[in-house]
């Protein structure tokens, strides 16, 4: 699985540390991760919350990354961001039993952190404990087991109104503004990871487009 990091201005400082906490947990499972910044307080391309939900809606639909990493000072922003997207269900996790509960029984494909509330002494071992229990299974199992069945058709029935209520990637980035979004896709890294990866044509065309 390739799974994208993206962090926003207000806690870009910390993307250092979140980077090599995820790899330190998920590279020995098997996965990639991609740093898509910011890459520090000082990186020249900053992100903020709302750019945040963009680059991850544009990873995700394009198929360029399978799972997104993100967040912000609360969380909140960052996956009120997302969700605004299609394709994208992001949960917003705090604890390694948010992190489990929401992979087995949501099955999303994007978490949205707090990196600054209640982030203090042990953060990084919080962080560490998150990804573990994010990771450790295959999502969509259920909890309890006993409930597996009615939580996976409640999954099919979201991913089905989520199809009827948004309109495709392409379409929104046409009718977004179009600095916004050039500011979420101009990271240091962002087209050498994203073209390698994207498997979606018409998507890519209009990124170049957009970038051009």
């Amino acid at each position: 699985m390739k799974i994208a990091l993206i962090n926003e201005n207000s806690q870009a400082a910390k993307n250092e540390m979140i980077f090599a906490t995820l790899k330190k947990v998920v590279e020995p499972m098997g996965h990639e991760v991609f740093n898509y910044g910011m890459y520090g307080g000082e990186d020249a391309n900053s992100l903020t919350y709302v750019q945040n939900g963009i680059l991850a809606a544009v990873l995700l639909n394009s198929g360029a990354a399978d799972y997104v990493i993100t967040g912000c000072g609360t969380g909140e922003g960052a996956m009120l961001a997302c969700n605004a997207f299609p394709k994208v269900l992001c949960g917003h996790i705090e604890s390694p039993l948010d992190a489990y509960l929401f992979s087995q029984v949501n099955d999303g494909n994007c978490v949205a952190l707090p990196f600054a509330e209640n982030f203090g002494w042990g953060g990084e071992l919080n962080l560490q404990y998150i990804f573990e229990k994010l990771f450790c299974e295959t999502g969509g199992g259920g909890y309890p087991p006993e409930r597996a069945v009615p939580e996976q058709r409640n999954k099919k029935i979201l991913d089905q109104v989520k199809e009827v209520t948004h309109t495709d990637i392409v379409t929104i980035l046409h009718n977004l503004d179009g600095e916004l979004i050039k500011g979420a896709l101009s990271g240091a890294k962002f087209e050498e990871y994203f073209f390698a990866n994207c498997k979606c044509d018409g998507i890519a065309a209009c990124v170049r487009e957009i970038l051009a």
